[in-house]
C-alpha cells in the first residue's frame, strides 16, 4: 500500500484480519503450538483461535522477525503463521531484516541454525507492507508540499530489494482523502458480509482438493496446478502474453 500520510493505509490493513476465513481445526492447532512455546498463551486464553496480525516495529532485528535466541524461539513471521505480517512505513525497516522475508515467503517456513542444533518453524502468513510515496510523504499530491527529486524517490524506494518486490503479489496507490469524503455517511459493505463470501470461496477451494493436504489456491503446488489448473487455448495465450511482457 503506497500512499501520503493519513490516507488509511494502516487502517485498513488493521481491518484486514476481520474479513480473513475463519481458521481450520488445523489451523488453531498449529498456531497454538507456536504462540504456546513463545509463551504467548495463558490460563485465560490458551487457544489461539484468531487469524493472527504481527505488526513489529520498524526498529526489529532480524532475529526478532526470523525467529533466535540461544534455545531458539519463533520470531514475528511465524508468529503471524496462518495470519498477517504488517510492515508499516516499509523503507524504514533495515535492509538486512527486510531479506529475511525472502525464504519464508518462498518456502512457508523458516529454518534458524544455532550452535545446539538446526530448527524450522513455519511461517505461512500473508505480508502487507504500507509506505509512504516518497521520504517525506507527500510525492504527487496535489498540494505540491513534497520538495524531494526524482532521484531522492528513486533512492527511497531502492532500500526494497528487486528480489523481494518480485514476491509481493498486488501493489495499490492509495490516494490521500478529500474532506468531503470523510464526512460522507453512506453505509458501506460490512467486514461479516464480507467474510461470508471470503468463507463461500474457501469452502469451495476445500472441496476442489478433498482429501489433499492443500487448503486453498496459495496452497497448491506443481501437481495440484497440473490437475486441476489445466489451460485452456485462450488462457494459455493470456498466460504467454503476460510472460512476454
Amino acid at each position: 500500500l503506497i500512499g501520503p500520510p493519513g490516507a488509511g493505509k494502516s487502517m485498513m490493513a488493521k481491518r484486514l484480519p476481520t474479513i480473513l476465513p475463519d481458521m481450520s481445526r488445523e489451523e488453531i492447532i498449529e498456531c497454538t503450538e507456536i504462540h504456546s512455546v513463545s509463551g504467548l498463551t495463558s490460563r485465560e486464553r490458551p487457544i489461539v483461535s484468531q487469524r493472527p496480525f504481527r505488526s513489529p516495529h520498524h526498529t526489529v532485528s532480524a532475529a526478532g522477525l526470523s525467529g533466535g535466541g540461544t534455545v531458539p524461539k519463533p520470531g514475528e513471521i511465524s508468529l503471524a503463521h496462518n495470519g498477517v505480517l504488517f510492515l508499516d512505513e516499509m523503507p524504514e525497516f533495515r535492509s538486512d531484516v527486510l531479506e529475511v522475508l525472502r525464504q519464508p515467503l518462498e518456502d512457508g517456513e523458516v529454518t534458524v541454525s544455532r550452535v545446539s542444533g538446526t530448527y524450522t518453524f513455519p511461517s505461512r502468513f500473508m505480508l502487507v507492507c504500507a509506505m509512504n510515496p516518497c521520504k517525506c510523504g507527500w510525492y504527487g499530491h496535489p498540494s505540491g508540499r513534497c520538495k524531494c527529486s526524482e532521484k531522492d524517490v528513486r533512492r527511497y524506494h531502492s532500500r526494497i530489494s528487486g528480489p523481494l518486490l518480485d514476491r509481493i503479489d498486488i501493489i495499490v496507490e492509495v490516494p490521500a482523502l478529500e474532506y468531503e469524503e470523510l464526512r460522507r455517511k453512506e453505509p458501506a459493505e460490512s467486514s461479516a458480509d464480507i467474510k461470508k463470501r471470503v468463507n463461500a470461496a474457501r469452502d469451495i477451494q476445500r472441496k476442489r482438493y478433498g482429501e489433499s493436504s492443500t487448503m486453498c489456491n496459495a496452497h497448491a503446488g506443481s501437481r495440484e496446478l497440473r490437475e486441476f489448473c489445466a489451460l485452456g487455448e485462450e488462457s494459455e495465450s493470456l498466460m504467454k502474453g503476460a510472460f512476454d511482457s
